[in-house]
Order: C-alpha cells, then structure tokens, then sequence
C-alpha cells in the first residue's frame, strides 16, 4: 500500500485533479488548504489577522490564493503509476515549475 501526497500549486485545477484521480481509480481523497514557504514570506498565506467573524468573501478571497494538499492511499505501484500520469495530465510535467509536488510513501499499516 501507498500514501500518494500532492501539493497542487494551481487550485483551480483542484476540480481537473480529482477528475482525473477518480477516472484513474482512486476512491477517496483528503483534501486540505496549504502554503508553502515563497507565500508565507509574502505574507499573503495563511494569517491570524482575519477578522473574529469573517464575511464569506474575506474567507474564501483567503483560500483562493492557497495551494491545494491531496492525499490518498492506493494499493499497488500500478496504481502509483496511473495517478502519476492522470496529475500530470492536468498539471504537465511534475518537474517544472508551478506545477506540484507529488511524493510517494510505503504505508505498512493502515485503519
């Protein structure tokens, strides 16, 4: 079994990503707003600094400019290989710029 982890740089690719992934055979993915460390210097990632209660655009004007961490499990190296190609069918080729990240982790055990 395999832990797939994918930091999209683009979210508005998330919805091409995860249609891709389904159509690929993944059937589940966890899904959570990231920053890295070039947007946090830029102070335009996560912030402490919204106000108490928020306006819905404050919120998500806040969550646009956020990457996108996905992660799922599959079970076999074929598997790792198909999602491979389905991200990159969206995002072009992982190994340039502003495109992700995407690693690939054994998982002994999983509940």
């Amino acid at each position: 079994m395999f832990m797939i982890l994918f930091v999209l740089h683009d979210p508005e690719k998330l919805d091409d990503i995860l249609t891709a992934w389904e159509e690929a055979g993944v059937n589940g993915v966890t899904i959570l707003p990231s920053t890295g460390l070039a947007r946090h210097k830029k102070d335009s990632a996560l912030r402490d600094d919204l106000p108490l209660i928020p306006s819905m655009d404050e919120i998500m004007e806040h969550l646009v400019n956020l990457n996108r961490t996905l992660f799922t499990l599959v079970n076999d190296q074929a598997m790792v290989e198909k999602v491979v190609a389905a991200t990159e069918s969206v995002t072009g080729n992982l190994n340039l710029p502003n495109t992700g990240i995407l690693a690939v982790l054994p998982v002994s055990q999983c509940y």
